[in-house]
């Protein structure tokens, strides 16, 4: 998510093709599995063999822990969220399963909100952040997407999904809407630090004698979406993924409705410390297996995303 040039800017977008995500009720009643197969291990280390065929590409310190912590925001269906039985399911989780059963480590998902993840990255709490997380260039570069300031070490990411911003509102009720502009004068409920949050602030700097934006950020989408269906503002924006299922789901579909285009289309990554380069090109390489052996399509296809599948792992894609 991000104002012009970020996103989910601590960040979170998306996809060109509306028609793309058709997110089915079946969604809620998925789930991960089992995170990873336990590798073979010799002298406490797992060895590369057929179930884990990269495991000999991970940092020995990741090898002997035998599990790679995952900062994750885990209230962003259909991306990452809490299931009717409490487990975290969704898009990243199953992704991450797939790269542990290629690496012989076990992905563990930590919650955490979105906004603190790159520091816990960055201090260690968490060996990757994963979290439908934009990659962008302040991202990369540890600089404050607002006031272009330096504020940490930046980090690396690994690109595995791509997808834009929308905006939607209550069904039947769109108070006029169609693009960013039409914001002006009105009240937008967001997730802090995303890039729907940059894109909001960004355009009310614009709204010139149309009037501020008023923007009410929240820790995390479900809340933001909860004050908009309380009819305590005019719009929401999130990732076309997650307004996308929030369309489709919230109220048996009855709650809301997108409006307009998707902006800021870009792609997600998987945050790793810069200095980590040893984990980030292990975690490039599972990426790239499960491309090619059709794991990733279909976890992609199975959440109704298929139009921000990409072709190939990438490192620091994003702009």
């Amino acid at each position: 998510m991000t104002a012009s040039t970020t996103r989910r800017t601590t960040a979170k977008s998306r996809i060109a093709a509306v028609g793309a995500i058709a997110v089915a009720g079946t969604l809620l009643l998925t789930a991960c599995g089992d995170q990873t197969d336990k590798a073979t291990k010799e002298s406490g280390s797992p060895k590369a063999s057929d179930s884990a065929p990269l495991a000999d590409l991970l940092p020995q310190s990741i090898k002997d822990k035998g599990e790679i912590k995952v900062g994750s925001d885990i209230a962003y269906p259909p991306v990452e969220f809490k299931d009717k039985s409490g487990r975290t399911v969704g898009i990243d989780p199953d992704l991450g399963d797939a790269l542990g059963k290629q690496l012989g480590v076990k992905f563990t998902f930590e919650n955490g909100t979105f906004d603190t993840l790159l520091t816990g990255l960055r201090s260690k709490r968490y060996d990757l952040a994963m979290s439908a997380m934009t990659d962008t260039k302040a991202r990369q570069e540890g600089v404050d997407s607002e006031t272009g300031k330096k504020v940490g070490e930046g980090v690396d990411f690994i690109d595995y999904f791509t997808a834009g911003v929308s905006i939607y509102t209550k069904k039947g009720d769109d108070k006029g809407i169609t693009t960013w502009s039409d914001l002006c004068g009105k009240k937008i409920v967001v997730q802090r630090g995303t890039v729907s949050h940059d894109l909001a602030k960004a355009q009310s700097k614009d709204c010139g004698a149309k009037g501020k934006i008023s923007i009410e950020p929240f820790d995390n989408d479900l809340e933001a979406q909860t004050r908009l269906r309380g009819g305590g503002a005019d719009a929401g924006s999130s990732d076309f993924p997650v307004a996308a299922y929030a369309v489709k789901t919230s109220g048996g579909g009855k709650d809301f409705q997108l409006v307009g285009e998707q902006v800021e289309a870009a792609p997600y990554g998987i945050a790793v410390a810069k200095t980590n380069t040893e984990l980030r090109d292990a975690v490039k390489a599972a990426l790239d297996a499960i491309i090619k052996n059709g794991e990733y399509q279909k976890i992609i296809s199975k959440w109704g995303v298929d139009a921000g599948a990409v072709t190939e792992a990438k490192i620091n894609g994003g702009s």
